[in-house]
């Protein structure tokens, strides 16, 4: 058996573990054969020499990638250590590239090691599912990706389509013409173009068929 103990320098382990050590479990059920054990900035580990040895190596790239980006996520952690040349290839530096400036001037990048995961095989792939719960990037990356095609002239206009379909509430009958009929389930998408796209320069685009609107039933076949 060997041991060995590891020293967080400068890393507070309460936030680099997270709430209530959620991120220190996920390590360990991905290392079962390794008894790891936190005390304030130490993790003192014992198990097979060579289970020891894969463990440091990624330990010790997840501390350089908090270093670089104070922060660590929970699905960064999970794809982390299931595919760590991702995980490399963010500590390197690819987190720090610009997909596309906003309204604001405020730059818009990959924030997770999975958006970032999106933006690489967007560069190699012509068709694209992005597959993940509520609130981890999916329509605002797929966005800024679009946004970025159009003002480099990429492409010649974006398409935003998704079904029609409520998520429980219905909302019945709406007035106006298509654009004004599928608004309110659009909503989510408006948002991100607003942040990238200046009000006006918007509203042009949207009139000049630029940015065109299209419910799903009516781009099949």
């Amino acid at each position: 058996m060997t041991e060995i103990v590891i020293f967080l320098e400068d890393i507070d382990p309460v936030i680099f573990f997270g709430c209530n050590n959620l991120l220190l479990d996920k390590i360990r059920s991905f290392f079962p054969k390794i008894k790891i054990l936190s005390r304030g900035n130490e993790i003192k580990c014992l198990g097979e020499e060579s289970e020891i040895t894969l463990f440091a190596e990624r330990f010790n790239e997840l501390i350089d990638y908090y270093r670089k980006y104070n922060r660590i996520e929970e699905q960064d952690l999970e794809k982390y250590l299931t595919d760590p040349e991702h995980m490399r290839s963010a500590a390197s530096g690819d987190f720090e590239k610009v997909l596309v400036f906003g309204t604001s001037g405020k730059p818009v990048r990959a924030r997770t090691v999975n958006q970032l995961l999106l933006v690489n095989d967007y560069s190699n792939n012509d068709l694209i599912i992005a597959e993940g719960p509520a609130g981890t990037g999916k329509t605002y990356t797929s966005i800024a990706l679009a946004v970025r095609a159009l003002k480099e002239k990429e492409v010649k206009k974006i398409i935003l389509t998704r079904p029609a379909v409520e998520a429980g509430e219905r909302l019945g009958f709406l007035p106006g013409d298509m654009k004004e009929k599928l608004d309110p389930y659009l909503q989510p998408l408006y948002d991100a173009l607003h942040d990238m796209i200046p009000f006006r320069k918007l509203e042009t685009w949207l009139e000049d068929g630029t940015v065109q609107i299209a419910p799903l039933a009516f781009m099949r076949g």
